[in-house]
C-alpha cells in the first residue's frame, strides 16, 4: 500500500485529481480524520475539506496518476 499526502487547494485541482484516479485500475482512497472517501468520486472528494491536507492511499502502479500526485503533493517541511 502507498500512501502521499496531498493538498487540493482549488476545485480544478480537485477535479483533474478524480480524473487522473478514474484512468486507474486499481482502488484509492482518500483519508482526512476518520473520513474515507474513493477517489474516483468527484461528489465524494469535493465533499472534502480542501484547505486540509490530504491522504491519499492507493496499490497499484499508475505512471500519469503518481506524476499528478507529484503536483499536488505536501513537502516534508510543511504542515
Amino acid at each position: 500500500m502507498k500512501q502521499r499526502r496531498i493538498m487540493l487547494t482549488t476545485v480544478e485541482e480537485a477535479k483533474d485529481f478524480v480524473t487522473s484516479a478514474m484512468k486507474c485500475d486499481f482502488d484509492i482512497d482518500v483519508f482526512y480524520n476518520r473520513v474515507v472517501i474513493d477517489a474516483k468520486s468527484l461528489l465524494g472528494v469535493m465533499s472534502l475539506d480542501l484547505t486540509k491536507v490530504l491522504t491519499v492511499e492507493y496499490d497499484g502502479e499508475n505512471k500519469g496518476f503518481e506524476a499528478f500526485l507529484d503536483t499536488v503533493a505536501v513537502k516534508a517541511t510543511a504542515a
